[in-house]
């Protein structure tokens, strides 16, 4: 490593340990240069080491300062070698250039006085009015139109390929604000559906391979969970059916588009039959959208069983981690029992996060970041066809992750280990497994974190664990 870089890792374990802490500024380049007995040339080079690092900020005429912030996810990774620092293939943040800028303007009226004292107020689960309709509008974006053709675009054409349906097989739905619930974040909003649902003791259907926070929420509250079969498009509906027959359920949770960990999406003629299974059985059913915004061509199913569909999402992907405000989409039978598990369970949401929502809603920062999020997953689905060449990969040419099926004779758990020797972490299948006793020799793959350099540096990697020539 040149020695400048050995420099910055001193200077940013200073950082760490809090010998300079954030807002500090640093010496001028040329003060530095003395202090170290470098050359004037080597401190500018430390300088923007630290600064590519995110470690630092330079402000004109002022000089340079230690970040008030934590480096951006990834940040520190991008300069290091492959086997330096561990690379997160597991865990998904999407996040885009010039995102934090976004948000930053739609914030600036918000800290007035008078708006700030309005946005620290407490609120409940129905949220405020403003949030209520603005939260609407969102989530009756749907069907075709010019954000279907913009997903169609991005991947080169017809998406009808990909997911075994018709691109604008979406259904124009229109959601009322009287509909919408709010939670602290996504978790919770799932928790809250949940044990409005189903008692402790009674049956849950999932797909055979589901979010592990279900499985988690579900032991929490009691819930007993039945997996469901799923092939190459999603959710089989038959198996929803059998289940039931097998031993009544109370509900079934799904996640028809972006399915996580397959990546897949439930094409449309596959929605409109789980719709009527659920229908002729008198079902509920519980939809984590989370990750739809990436697929918003394609219609939920709570719109084609809204009488039954409580859909629930976030904006942790859609915006930010840190940006957690969950809301739910409730049928009007189902809204006080489900308003009462989110009061009860005190899942109630941030008044200042909602309010802060509303702008970013209002003045098209929200959509501007989901489109350009849109582009990057779509930019890094290719990327990972081209570097797994041959793989068995299974995804959704929208999603930030993939499923892949190793080959024969790999078991997941020896391929976990060793990329985890090579710096980069992946999700056994194990981890997603309803039934430990079914869980594949598989792994997930989540592409949303590192940069793309990095992200193609570890994905090359793992082919060569894998054994084959990328």
């Amino acid at each position: 490593m040149d020695d400048y870089r050995l420099i910055a890792d001193r200077i940013a374990a200073e950082i760490a340990d809090g010998r300079l802490r954030p807002g500090q500024q640093l010496p001028t380049q040329r003060a530095f240069a003395r202090s170290r007995g470098i050359a004037a040339s080597t401190a500018g080079r430390v300088y923007r080491e630290l600064a590519r690092r995110g470690l630092t900020v330079g402000e004109v005429g002022r000089g340079t300062f230690v970040r008030a912030g934590r480096a951006p996810e990834g940040a520190r990774v991008a300069l290091a070698e492959p086997a330096a620092a561990p690379v997160d293939l597991e865990l998904n943040y999407p996040s885009v250039p010039g995102q934090a800028e976004l948000l930053a303007g739609g914030l600036t009226p918000l800290l007035r006085s008078d708006a700030l004292g309005d946005a620290l107020r407490p609120v409940g689960a129905a949220g405020t009015g403003a949030a209520r309709r603005a939260f609407a509008a969102l989530v009756s974006a749907v069907g075709p139109g010019e954000v279907a053709r913009e997903v169609a675009e991005a991947v080169g054409g017809n998406l009808a390929g990909d997911v075994g349906g018709d691109v604008a097989g979406g259904v124009a739905w229109e959601v009322g604000p009287e509909r919408l619930l709010f939670a602290g974040n996504g978790r919770q909003a799932i928790a809250g559906a949940l044990s409005a649902l189903v008692p402790p003791g009674q049956r849950l259907g999932v797909e055979e391979l589901t979010y592990p926070v279900v499985r988690a929420v579900a032991e929490r509250l009691g819930i007993v969970l039945v997996p469901l079969a799923v092939d190459e498009h999603g959710l089989v509906p038959d198996a929803v059916a059998a289940a039931h027959r097998a031993g009544p359920l109370r509900a079934v949770y799904v996640q028809p588009r972006l399915q996580n960990p397959l990546g897949t999406s439930l094409p449309p003629e596959r929605a409109a039959a789980l719709a009527a299974v659920l229908r002729g059985l008198d079902l509920p059913a519980v939809e984590d959208a989370v990750w739809s915004f990436l697929r918003p061509d394609l219609a939920p199913l709570a719109a084609l069983a809204p009488e039954r569909t409580v859909l629930v999402d976030s904006l942790s992907k859609r915006l930010a981690p840190g940006l957690t405000t969950g809301f739910a989409v409730v049928p009007a039978g189902l809204r006080e029992r489900v308003a009462g598990a989110l009061r009860s369970g005190g899942w109630t949401p941030s008044g200042f996060a909602l309010e802060a929502a509303v702008r970013w809603i209002g003045d098209g920062t929200l959509a501007a970041v989901e489109a350009a999020k849109r582009a990057d997953a779509t930019a890094r689905q290719l990327l990972a066809r081209e570097l797994l060449p041959g793989q068995r990969l299974r995804s959704d040419p929208c999603s930030y992750y993939l499923w892949w099926e190793l080959p024969t004779g790999l078991r997941a758990e020896a391929f976990v280990a060793e990329a985890a020797r090579a710096g980069i972490s992946v999700t056994p299948a194990a981890a997603f497994a309803v039934d430990p006793r079914r869980s594949p020799s598989a792994v997930r793959v989540g592409l949303a974190s590192p940069p793309l350099p990095v992200l193609a540096r570890a994905l090359e990697t793992l082919a060569g664990i894998a054994g084959t020539d990328s």
